[in-house]
C-alpha cells in the first residue's frame, strides 16, 4: 500500500502553497487516477511521491517504509516510474531502453547479466512489442514509446508504478490501449498503479479509484461512480456536463450551449 498523510509542499521562497494537507492511500492490484485540470497539482504531487521535491510536512509510505529516509537505489527499487515524455540524448535501441530498466540491480561497475536481458526480453513480450525489440527508440510512434516505457518500467521489478499523464500525447487508440495495459499488468503482476490524467471520460473507464484535485487540495476520492457526477465535474473544470449510461458505462459529455458544432452547414448560415 502506497499512503500519503498530510502532505504540504510549496517552492523555496514562496508564500502559497501548492499542495495543501494531501491525504490518500492505494492499494495493490489496483488502477487508482489523480484527476484534475492541468495547474491542479497533479505533477508536484508525483515529483513528492518519487523523491524528487521534498515535501515540507507530512509523509510518504511505501509498504510502511518513509520514502524520504530512502537512498536514490532503494527507491529506484520501489517505484518504477512512465514520465509523460522521454527523448533519450543517445540513439539507443529499444531493447537498450527496456534494459535500464534494470539498473537498481546493477553493480556500480558491472554490467546486465543474463537475468538482466531475460527480464527486459520478459517485458517486451508480455507488452506485445518484441518485433520493436531493435528498432531505434527514437524513430518509434508516440503510442509504441509509452508501452516501451511501460516494458521498461516492468522489467524494473518494482512493486509501485508511477505514470505521469501516459496518454497526453497519445491519438485515441493508443490511450485505449495504454491504459488498457496499465490496469491489465496492474492485475495481473499485483502492482500498485498510481496515474495522473486530466481527462474524467478515460479516468471513469479505467480507474478502481480516483483522487479528484484542484489547486492542490483533494476534493473528492473513492469509485468513479460514486464521486463523478455533474455538478463535481462542473466545479472542477468550469465546465457544464451531462452523464449518459450507455452498456453499463458512464460517459460525460460538454454541453455546448452557444456553438455550431456537427451543425448542417445550412444551419450555421
Amino acid at each position: 500500500m502506497l499512503e500519503i498523510k498530510e502532505l504540504w509542499f510549496k517552492h523555496k521562497g514562496q508564500k502559497e502553497d501548492i499542495l495543501k494537507n494531501v491525504s490518500f492511500t492505494t492499494e495493490k492490484r489496483r488502477l487508482t487516477v489523480i484527476l484534475g485540470p492541468n495547474g491542479s497539482g497533479k505533477s508536484t504531487l508525483f515529483k513528492c511521491i518519487t523523491g524528487i521535491w521534498k515535501p515540507y510536512k507530512g509523509s510518504i509510505l511505501a509498504d510502511g517504509k518513509e520514502i524520504n529516509k530512502l537512498s536514490h537505489l532503494e527507491r529506484a527499487k520501489i517505484f518504477a516510474v512512465v514520465p509523460q515524455e522521454h527523448e533519450p540524448a543517445f540513439p539507443y535501441s529499444v531493447f537498450d531502453i527496456v534494459l535500464i530498466g534494470r539498473a537498481p540491480y546493477v553493480g556500480l561497475f558491472s554490467s546486465p547479466n543474463s537475468k538482466d536481458y531475460k527480464k527486459a526480453e520478459q517485458a517486451l513480450q508480455i507488452l506485445g512489442i518484441y518485433h520493436l525489440r531493435d528498432k531505434p527508440y527514437n524513430k518509434i510512434s508516440g503510442g509504441e514509446k509509452q508501452l516501451v516505457l511501460l516494458a521498461r518500467a516492468l522489467a524494473q521489478e518494482a512493486p509501485f508504478m508511477l505514470l505521469d499523464e501516459p496518454t497526453s500525447n497519445l491519438d485515441f487508440k493508443n490511450q485505449i490501449k495504454v491504459l488498457s495495459k496499465i490496469k491489465k499488468l496492474a492485475y495481473e503482476k499485483g502492482l500498485t498503479a498510481l496515474v495522473t490524467l486530466h481527462d474524467p471520460n478515460l479516468a471513469s473507464l479505467f480507474a478502481d479509484k480516483i483522487i479528484l484535485i484542484k489547486n492542490g487540495k483533494i476534493v473528492a476520492e473513492g469509485k468513479p461512480e460514486k464521486i463523478l457526477n455533474e455538478k463535481l465535474i462542473e466545479k472542477i473544470y468550469g465546465v457544464k456536463v451531462r452523464i449518459v449510461q450507455n452498456n453499463g458505462f458512464r460517459l460525460i459529455f460538454p454541453i455546448l450551449e452557444t456553438s455550431c458544432i456537427n451543425k448542417p452547414l445550412e444551419a450555421q448560415k
